[in-house]
């Protein structure tokens, strides 16, 4: 039973305590209270009461001053705001790895819909089909949009040159589409067809030989390096074919079998083709003794005219001629263009075409092989086309036609990086150069002033020369050095100025 002094005391205190063991202290001139307690060893001051009102107090901690290092202080990192940014990335990167793309419009869902409706927190088995490439850049292996936060940037595009490098006086180059007048060899020696002479440019020194003189009654049609770059083939405007010791400057051989001039030239690894005004193709072998081993005959054209009631089939065959011959990488076919608008792909087993394509409406002088791709074919039209068009020549579809709004004159395809030039006339006289599938283009280039009817490219192919009726062949460096490259000899094309060929 409690204690009468218990039942009196409004205050509920432990057994054996009562109301007079507690007293309250009042300091004079102060408005500072204390409560002690007389039965505790603690005493407890109040210095934050208000001297009207009167509160209870409890213990404080204290801490201990000595450890807190307040010398520190001041070398807190306040964060910069890219790190801001880069916390800020970091976090939507996990987040969206974590609960996925849409976790932000999922996020405000009613409580019945789930936080991650596109993945699976805990999934203990691997989905066997599904969008998720392996490659993907993703963290967890799948993308989620924001793949592009981590991704590489694009790299900037390639700067071309505007301007050549080195210009070269060329007097009496011609001005005459279905004419092939340079070529640059594999020993770094350019030649070019000036007039009735072929001259020899050395791009290591800089130094002009002349080859030959045709004499008056007689012309320069053509010019070609074997791929060795040791001998040079010559097509003549009496319709011959001589072959040449580019190093001894010695005629080796003089082919005929051609009616008219022969405006093109090709090697391959064992034989020379050329093409005439006669329309056409005659593959020599400088092993046998014959002028040619074999005859192409594919360029011809045939119209119809009604005459007095009577149809009359009459062969046009002084205009037309081959104008562009290349072999194939791998020397298996053989391309032909001719004025007859048609473009010719030969086996070379075989003396009739494989191919016979006629979508191009003008002259087909410009082809070039892909060095990337077997059996990709890329070939131009003159004035009346003006399109690049690409072929596969496995079954002979059309891949992409390109309208470039002007005459193609030439085509060269890189074998540094999967690109190709192209080099116009009438009305711009440019060069360009494009990237290859996507035909964007690279560079625009200019400074003829007439149609730029000649170009090669230099062995470590990243320079080209360019020749037009202007008489001037300008050299610009257009493409980059192979990725793994081979050893070769310094194209000595560094110097600027003009300089003159003979």
């Amino acid at each position: 039973m409690d204690s009468p002094q218990a039942k009196k005391s409004g205050l509920n205190l432990p057994a054996g305590m009562s109301e007079t063991s507690l007293r309250l202290e009042t300091f004079s001139g102060s408005t500072f209270h204390a409560v002690t307690n007389l039965g505790s060893p603690r005493t407890i001051s109040n210095l934050s009461a208000s001297p009207s009102k009167s509160s209870s107090c409890s213990d404080r901690f204290i801490p201990c001053r000595s450890s807190s290092r307040l010398h520190t202080f001041g070398l807190i990192d306040k964060g910069s705001p890219l790190k801001e940014g880069g916390n800020e990335v970091y976090s939507r990167l996990l987040r969206a790895e974590l609960f996925g793309s849409d976790f932000g419009s999922f996020s405000n869902a009613g409580p019945g819909s789930p936080m991650s409706p596109s993945k699976n927190m805990l999934r203990f088995k691997t989905e066997s089909s599904g969008p998720n490439s392996p490659y993907s850049p993703s963290i967890l292996g799948y993308d989620n949009g924001f793949s592009s936060e981590t991704s590489t940037p694009p790299k900037p595009p390639r700067k071309v040159p505007k301007t050549p490098h080195k210009v070269l006086d060329a007097p009496s180059l011609q001005d005459d589409f279905y004419l092939n007048l340079v070529d640059w060899s594999s020993q770094n020696v350019l030649a070019v067809g000036l007039g009735t002479c072929v001259y020899l440019w050395s791009a290591s020194n800089s130094k002009v030989t002349k080859l030959c003189d045709l004499g008056p009654n007689d012309g320069v049609c053509s010019v070609q390096w074997t791929r060795e770059g040791s001998y040079i083939s010559i097509g003549t405007n009496l319709g011959q074919v001589q072959v040449w010791d580019g190093t001894q400057c010695k005629k080796v051989r003089t082919m005929g079998g051609h009616q008219t001039r022969t405006g093109v030239l090709a090697w391959n690894s064992r034989t020379l083709a050329s093409g005439s005004r006669d329309r056409n193709i005659l593959q020599h072998d400088l092993r046998v003794q014959n002028d040619f081993v074999s005859k192409l005959i594919g360029h011809k054209s045939e119209r119809s005219y009604r005459e007095n009631g009577s149809n009359l089939n009459l062969s046009l065959t002084s205009m037309q001629q081959v104008c562009g011959l290349k072999w194939s990488h791998d020397d298996r076919e053989l391309a032909s263009g001719g004025n007859d608008n048609q473009l010719l792909v030969w086996n070379h087993h075989s003396q009739q075409p494989a191919l016979r394509l006629t979508e191009h409406t003008a002259a087909v002088k410009a082809i070039a092989w892909s060095p990337h791709q077997s059996g990709l074919l890329a070939s131009g039209g003159g004035t009346a086309d003006r399109c690049i068009r690409f072929w596969n020549t496995t079954n002979g579809h059309q891949l992409n036609s390109i309208d470039t709004g002007s005459q193609v004159c030439n085509l060269a395809w890189s074998k540094n990086v999967n690109e190709i030039v192209s080099t116009h006339g009438y009305s711009q006289n440019q060069i360009m150069v494009w990237k290859y599938p996507s035909m964007t283009k690279v560079a625009t280039l200019t400074g003829h002033s007439m149609r730029v009817l000649y170009l090669a490219m230099s062995p470590d192919g990243q320079t080209i020369v360019t020749g037009a009726g202007d008489e001037t062949l300008r050299f610009w460096n257009v493409f980059p050095s192979m990725k793994t490259p081979t050893p070769v000899r310094d194209t000595g094309l560094w110097s600027l100025g003009r300089t003159q060929i003979r």
